[in-house]
């Protein structure tokens, strides 16, 4: 996976009827865009260090 400043990170819900989360990558800490990336999630605005899992994806929104 790879990632740079402004794409949104996507994460799948886990069970029937729990929605995808979502954020947007503030940095990224690893080599040519690859994770650990620090999003902030759109559904509570909090920031943290993300190590995303085989449910992630990313959606690059610039071009």
């Amino acid at each position: 996976m790879q990632a740079t400043v402004g794409d949104r990170i996507v994460v799948q819900g886990h069970r029937m009827g729990q929605p995808d989360r979502d954020g947007e990558v503030l940095e990224v800490h690893g080599a040519d865009g690859e994770p650990p990336y620090v999003v902030r999630w759109s559904d509570t605005g909090e920031e943290g260090l993300f190590f995303p899992g085989s449910d992630a994806s990313v959606q690059h929104l610039h071009a």
